[in-house]
């Protein structure tokens, strides 16, 4: 059974850093693409970052490029979202997601697995 386990959300002060991961059991990583996604509250999902089977491939939403470093261990099959430089409005439930392959890296009807989210507020 393929599920995926997000975990590292929390309360941090505008300025600061969290460190989320994705923990994927019942497949590889290095066969499976993953994208990081958030939904605040009245809003709709949208894509934060992606990394590719291989880690070749990543990319970020223009508001969160620079700050925020996506990247894969393989030897614990999880993805990790560094997110750094942090703000008010990165207030969201994270999610992170899976596809063999993936045509849209942004949208969330190209995956078909999905973690339960974990909470994130930025806030003083």
């Amino acid at each position: 059974q393929l599920q995926l386990v997000e975990s590292g959300g929390g309360l941090v002060q505008p300025g600061g850093s969290l460190r989320l991961s994705c923990a994927a059991s019942g497949f590889t990583l290095d066969r499976y693409a993953i994208g990081w996604f958030r939904q605040a509250p009245g809003k709709e999902r949208e894509g934060v970052s992606y990394i590719s089977s291989s880690g070749g491939s990543t990319y970020y939403a223009d508001s969160v490029k620079g700050r925020f470093t996506i990247f894969t261990d393989n030897a614990k099959n999880t993805v990790y979202l560094q997110m750094n430089s942090m703000k008010p409005e990165d207030t969201a439930v994270y999610y992170c997601a899976a596809r063999m392959r993936v045509s849209v890296w942004y949208a969330p009807r190209s995956y078909d697995y999905w973690g339960q989210g974990t909470q994130v507020t930025v806030s003083s």
